[in-house]
């Protein structure tokens, strides 16, 4: 993010939790919202913080989020502020705009005018919750797309003693593993896909589906 400029329109719990995050790293940000309270709870950390109508392109000029990189608008249940404010920033060319949707109505609207990126914080940590609570092997999931994702699991019984190979991972269960680590916090080991794996690891593995998440939360990872 080093010399990037981010944009922040609407400064509710989420928009403010965006424009600090991002501050608290060194990024640059410019921040707008019509409300005195909302703009004074981010001033003193972020670059610019502007009370303003951001549905108004002029004032959007005027506090030069033409210059940024990457707009966030963090307003998800007024849709006409949406819908203008993401035709504003097509207008300033902003090369990555980014929304909040409160449902799929408002995903379809934003897509079709042109927003880049659209997350649906409230389903999105429904579906972080309920990942959680299934999980049986799994640690931890960093998607890296909606069909892709790094995962660390911890090994199934029925592996132990079985090298990768035979295993057939990939064909099984969508999985490249990659290597593995002793304890958690530990350095990344490669893994010999012809040596047997042995008990009490943390794998890691690059899974390019749902299919390995599907049979850890079904519980069928060790009953191969």
């Amino acid at each position: 993010m080093a010399n990037t400029i981010v944009g922040v329109l609407g400064l509710g719990i989420f928009g403010q939790t965006v424009a600090v995050e991002l501050a608290r790293y060194g990024t640059e940000v410019i921040a707008i919202d019509t409300d005195a309270t909302n703009v004074q709870a981010v001033a003193d950390k972020v670059t610019n913080a502007v009370i303003g109508d951001f549905t108004d392109i002029e004032i959007l000029y005027e506090i030069g989020l033409n210059n940024c990189d990457i707009v966030v608008i963090a307003t998800g249940s007024n849709l006409e502020s949406s819908v203008l404010a993401t035709m504003h920033c097509k207008k300033m060319n902003i090369p990555q705009i980014i929304g909040k949707a409160k449902n799929q109505t408002f995903e379809d609207v934003l897509f079709e005018i042109g927003m880049h990126t659209i997350i649906s914080p409230e389903r999105d940590s429904g579906f972080r919750l309920a990942s959680k609570i299934l999980r049986n092997h799994i640690d931890e999931v960093l998607r890296l797309d909606d069909d892709t994702s790094v995962v660390e699991f911890e090994i199934p019984e029925s592996w132990v003693n079985h090298n990768v190979i035979e295993l057939d991972l990939r064909k099984n269960f969508d999985i490249n593993l990659i290597g593995y680590r002793e304890e958690r916090g530990e350095n990344m080991v490669s893994l010999d896909i012809q040596q047997p794996l042995p008990a009490d690891i943390i794998l890691v593995g690059i899974a390019t589906s749902h299919v390995f998440e599907r049979h850890d939360y079904l519980n069928l990872l060790d009953h191969m």
